[in-house]
């Protein structure tokens, strides 16, 4: 999974980084402030001003672009500098691996059951003793059908030659790559490097119908035309059936890549506290709903699934039994790593890209 990629629903560009709700209140004179480290515009901004005005913590939200650049902060830090860190769930495993992340004092949060189960016991945290989910995505097609001519019913349809330079894709290598080991039948996680191998040439057979491999703002180019299909993050996705409701939202018939986000407090955190009063604050119930509507991501708190809006409801929640055909993207050996890397130069060179 991404981070958030598209300044969701009404907002058109990106906002600058900012230090949300630097005043406290008179009750909040004294208190030391929440460092809260993670991409940009992952919380609206109404819900950080109101925790400083709810707890006179104020929040010095500071931003990374990838999850590496995090860990590597992180290590650098021994674990200390950051008091809550939101990051992809792959990076999560290594930083808890390194001992960069305590376990969590769950007396410190009266609103941890309104978690949904689901999103519980992933591979990164199987006892549920480090993370709090916050926001979980899967990879979705999204097409045009008045520009196709025949539905796509999952990721094989895309090497369609009928859309010879019609297709967009995000950038994560090991989504696309996935993508052609799920056409497969193959695993996202094999370290087979003859099965990654073979993956590998089938993608380069859909090089010719790329048109652009973009992570920010893709589905801008399948609401303006420039593309008839893409492959897409949730957030992405939901931008973009909100705006044209015609378009055909898919769930690869072969398998869906799905992906948690999840917030930890680091192990050497300044603030602990703060970070434990900020999460039990998000896990309110209309709280969290705010917070997913804006995200665009699914809603990981079911009790916040009933506050989520009709018009949102559909794309932020899982139906029942959705979760069967799912995989988690994990790590996976360095030899396999490097083969993906190999591929992914090979396939945007094909696709000029």
């Amino acid at each position: 999974m991404k981070k958030k990629n598209v300044v969701f629903l009404a907002m058109a560009a990106f906002l600058i980084p900012f230090t949300a709700a630097t005043g406290c209140s008179k009750k909040g004179e004294g208190k030391k402030p929440l460092t809260l480290y993670t991409w940009a515009e992952m919380f609206p901004e109404d819900i950080l001003d109101r925790f400083t005005r709810d707890t006179g913590i104020a929040v010095n939200y500071v931003n990374f672009d990838t999850d590496e650049t995090m860990l590597t902060k992180l290590q650098t830090a021994n674990g200390g500098d950051y008091d809550l860190i939101i990051a992809d769930d792959y990076i999560i495993e290594t930083a808890i691996a390194e001992g960069l992340v305590q376990k969590l004092d769950k007396s410190k949060l009266p609103n941890y059951g309104n978690i949904n189960p689901l999103y519980q016991k992933p591979f990164y945290d199987p006892q549920d003793e480090y993370t709090v989910p916050y926001g979980a995505g899967v990879v979705t097609l999204v097409y045009d059908p008045g520009r196709v001519s025949t539905p796509i019913q999952g990721y094989a349809g895309l090497w369609d030659p009928s859309l010879r330079g019609n297709v967009g894709i995000i950038g994560n290598y090991r989504v696309i790559n996935g993508m052609a080991l799920k056409v497969l039948s193959q695993s996202y996680n094999t370290n087979d490097i003859t099965l990654i191998r073979q993956a590998g040439e089938l993608l380069l057979l859909l090089a010719p119908n790329i048109r652009l491999i973009r992570d920010d703002f893709l589905h801008e180019e399948l609401l303006s035309g420039e593309i008839a299909a893409a492959v897409m993050y949730t957030s992405q996705a939901t931008a973009a059936k909100l705006a044209n409701p015609d378009l055909e939202v898919v769930f690869p018939s072969e398998g869906i890549g799905f992906g948690i986000m999840g917030s930890f407090i680091p192990s050497k955190a300044p603030n602990a506290d703060a970070a434990y009063a900020f999460l039990n604050y998000i896990l309110d119930p209309e709280r969290g709903a705010a917070c997913f509507e804006y995200l665009g991501y699914y809603s990981t708190f079911s009790a916040s699934d009933p506050y989520i809006s009709d018009e949102y409801k559909s794309f932020l929640t899982l139906p029942a039994g959705f979760n069967i055909n799912m995989e988690m993207i994990q790590n996976i050996s360095a030899e396999a790593e490097e083969e993906h890397s190999l591929i992914w130069t090979a396939f945007r060179d094909r696709a000029g890209q």
